[in-house]
Order: structure tokens, then sequence, then C-alpha cells
């Protein structure tokens, strides 16, 4: 045991954080989200008259082509889904654009406030707390 020397470096926590953080890289740079998207549309144009109007049109239009388009064939139920799913997301897209999202800001206006007057109340007490504390306090007052 007296033989035994330890040095100093990461253990093996530090180390998994970093591997964890490649394979998170890795993993990203080959994932496909075109396929898996949840595709969102800005459905606040409905209660708008003419964009609804529009909307319809298109949609029975888009319908009527694969009523007929149907009729000529004969498929299978999976095949009549594709198909529909396929009409209902291209209308959406031509006539009702994708739902832009607004991410809230973390830290509110209010909060970065209260943070600079806290950053300038400890530089305020750090003055104090120097020798030159009768020459920094009438400052600090105004």
């Amino acid at each position: 045991m007296e033989d035994m020397r330890t040095g100093r470096g990461g253990d093996i926590a530090s180390y998994q954080h970093v591997w964890v953080a490649k394979m998170k890289l890795k993993l990203k740079k080959h994932w496909t989200t075109t396929e898996a998207e949840l595709q969102r549309f800005n459905t606040a144009f409905h209660q708008d008259t003419d964009k609804l109007n529009e909307f319809k049109i298109v949609l029975n239009k888009r319908f009527q082509a694969l009523q007929d388009l149907l009729r000529e064939k004969v498929t299978t139920m999976g095949y009549n889904w594709k198909w529909i799913k396929e009409a209902l997301t291209s209308t959406c897209q031509e006539v009702l654009d994708r739902k832009k999202c607004h991410h809230k800001e973390e830290i509110s206006i209010k909060t970065m406030e209260n943070i600079q007057e806290r950053k300038w109340e400890s530089m305020g007490h750090t003055l104090c707390k120097s020798s030159n504390c009768s020459e920094a306090s009438p400052n600090l007052e105004s």
C-alpha cells in the first residue's frame, strides 16, 4: 500500500460528461428531422373568412382529383391514407403557411434590471470596504 501513488486529474464523472456530449453531437449530426418532424400550421387564418373559403376550395379540388384517381385503381387503406394525408398537408402548406414559434425570453427585462441593481450594490459595498471609502461613498449616493 505504501508504493501506491495518486495523481491529480479528472475523475470518471467529468470524463463521462465529455463523452455524453460527444455522443449527442454525433447522433444529432446524423438525425433526420424531415421524416419525423411534426408539422404545425397557422390555424389562426381560419378566423379570416377569405382564407377559410380559399382553404375549402383548394381542399375540395384536391379531394376531387383524389376521388377520380381512386375510382380508377383498386387500392389498400394504407395507400388511401397516404394520399389523404398528402392532400391535407400540401393544402395547409399552400394556404395556411407553417406556424412560427416564438420562444419566450429566458430572462425578462425586470429580472435583468434586478441583476444590474444587485451588481451596482455589490460594487458599492466593495468600494466601501476598500481604503478609499470616504472618497467613494459620496459618489454612490448620487
